[in-house]
């Protein structure tokens, strides 16, 4: 693709990071009062995380951001949720966010 959306609207808030979220780019979701956990599949996400260390999480909550998707994903506004291995689907009972970009193993959504 010719233009990058990167940097586009990004919001990004720590978090405490669930015992079981070790590993970035996974979608995430409240889990308890200030905590989140890596999102079982169909759980609805409130975002991406992008980093853990030492026990917290920065989550990205807003802006343009790459996930791992199971299979390609239309481009247009979409209701996605999370899928499993850390992957985010197609799901009619999913949060509506805007694809922009997809390929069969990743795709560019506007949280």
């Amino acid at each position: 693709m010719n233009v990058n959306f990167n940097g586009y609207g990004e919001n990004v808030a720590t978090f405490i990071a669930d015992s079981g979220l070790t590993e970035t780019g996974v979608p995430v979701k409240i889990s308890a009062d200030g905590t989140v956990s890596k999102c079982a599949a169909n759980d609805v996400f409130c975002g991406i995380c992008v980093g853990v260390r030492d026990g917290y999480a920065a989550v990205q909550l807003s802006g343009y951001v790459t996930v791992n998707t199971s299979s390609k994903i239309t481009a247009g506004y979409q209701k996605l949720a999370a899928a499993a291995n850390g992957k985010v689907a197609v799901n009619t009972s999913g949060r509506e966010l805007l694809v922009v970009d997809s390929t069969e193993t990743e795709a560019g959504i506007i949280l």
